[in-house]
């Protein structure tokens, strides 16, 4: 007999053997998929995939392409290749409904197979409005924040990948648009573009088309938006939509003018923070609009973000919006309004660092969207996950990973029943009852489930 391997640890010594017990180290996913199962939303995915059904005797169908690669960026897979690594999971398939998880090959043809951007237009409008339909109607709206990101890919070679500006200089990138949904941190959808693509560029399609997609209970209260979108045809059709707005102004030479100029400047109740209005029609623009300025003494700006110095004026930073906020909403009002969309970098941080959007690429650009496409809406799926367990504030994905889903389990069939036996402390596991007990209950109910077991 082959003698144990053994490693020390300080003066103990512990050995290292194997077993041939049946042990998902994502057992904790169990959660996800049990809730997402119920939701019909996989129902709606296989309809909107538009892959036709292979013809070998051993394919997997596009719905098991689809979740296998869902289950892979939950398990935070960052490469196609990572997802493949599921395969050893003897739990995946049972878990997911699927015949095998599909290797990085597999998924590659997938997702070169969307034909299109028609076609990925076509497939991923349904998953969206499929995702904001389980959304509660608002009295008063939901904000839509728009914004870009730039994703760096050194090599360069893949299809969309051109240098564009970053915060790292001039790099090979793709620079893809959002949409979300300020007030539950969801995506409303997601466009990709090549790298060298402009923060406005096609802007006014992609929001024409985020409109005319949102369910008919979901009504927008008003859009915010950086600089990168100030520009006029974007504002006219914002007006021409009755859609109130907040926009960052770029500080331009004739704005510059004008915070040097005698403005009655005003204090507000905000510490070194001074607001002044006007009206100002930049070049280009057929018409003037509301115009707001805002002055932070540095001194007194303590933690808040924002502002320009103007080379004359070394004591302040300057902030300048648009808005078509009528004068009854003040100001200060519209400023504190605006400076809510910084929650927005937080969705993006999370999508490039926790769902791995900053490594899915494919050779061909339509297929790099279709992966990050779906990536986006893994990412959807785990915000509506955290509202059905009735969670009031929005936990990120790696906070799910440590408290669920990297919860080990045995796989057991006693009697034919397939059984997971999570392995977990005593003093936890009446946490996880309750916990299924809300994800399987047929009916919405009020009972509060933690968003984490005890560990005391």
């Amino acid at each position: 007999m082959a003698q144990k391997l053994k490693f020390k640890v300080g003066t103990k010594s512990i050995a290292v053997d194997f077993t041939d017990q049946r042990i998902s180290a994502h057992a904790g996913t169990a959660t996800f998929w049990g809730w997402l199962h119920l939701s019909g939303f996989l129902e709606v995915l296989e309809k909107a995939l538009p892959h036709q059904m292979p013809l070998s005797n051993n394919h997997l169908t596009p719905l098991e392409k689809a979740v296998g690669f869902l289950q892979g960026i939950l398990c935070e897979a960052r490469k196609l290749t990572h997802v493949a690594y599921l395969r050893r999971d003897p739990l995946m398939p049972q878990l997911l409904g699927v015949r095998r998880i599909p290797s990085q090959s597999t998924l590659s043809r997938f997702f070169n197979s969307f034909g299109g951007l028609a076609a990925n237009a076509t497939c991923f409008r349904a998953l969206w409005n499929s995702t904001m339909k389980r959304l509660p109607s608002r009295r008063e709206g939901y904000t839509l924040d728009l914004d870009s990101t730039k994703l760096l890919h050194e090599d360069g070679n893949q299809e969309g990948v051109k240098s564009g500006f970053t915060r790292q200089g001039i790099k090979p990138c793709l620079h893809p648009l959002l949409g979300i949904l300020a007030e539950v941190r969801m995506v409303a959808s997601f466009w990709l573009r090549a790298g060298n693509a402009s923060c406005a560029n096609n802007v006014i399609s992609f929001v024409h088309d985020l409109i005319a997609n949102l369910p008919i209970h979901i009504r927008l209260r008003g859009v915010r938006a950086d600089s990168g979108f100030c520009v006029p045809e974007l504002l006219e059709f914002f007006e021409s939509r009755r859609l109130p707005y907040v926009v960052v102004a770029r500080l331009q030479e004739k704005i510059q003018t004008l915070l040097r100029s005698d403005l009655k400047w005003k204090p507000t109740e905000v510490s070194g923070m001074e607001v002044a209005e006007s009206v100002y029609q930049a070049a280009g623009w057929k018409r003037a609009r509301r115009l707001i300025l805002i002055r932070h003494r540095k001194d007194q700006k303590g933690r808040r973000t924002g502002g320009k110095e103007l080379f004359d004026l070394p004591e302040y930073l300057f902030q300048a919006l648009v808005t078509s906020w009528p004068l009854e909403k003040d100001a200060l009002w519209v400023w504190r309004y605006y400076n809510k969309r910084a929650d927005c970098e937080n969705v993006i941080k999370e999508l490039q660092h926790g769902f791995g959007i900053s490594g899915l690429i494919c050779e061909r650009f339509h297929a790099t969207e279709a992966a990050l496409s779906l990536a986006v809406v893994a990412y959807n799926l785990t915000v509506l996950f955290q509202r059905a367990l009735g969670w009031q504030t929005k936990v990120t994905i790696q906070s799910l990973r440590y408290w669920i889903f990297v919860t080990g389990g045995l796989i057991s069939s006693p009697q034919g029943q397939t059984t997971i036996k999570f392995a977990v402390p005593e003093r936890e596991r009446s946490w996880w009852k309750r916990l299924w007990e809300k994800i399987l209950s047929p009916f919405p109910n009020c009972n509060a489930v933690e968003n984490r077991p005890a560990f005391a």
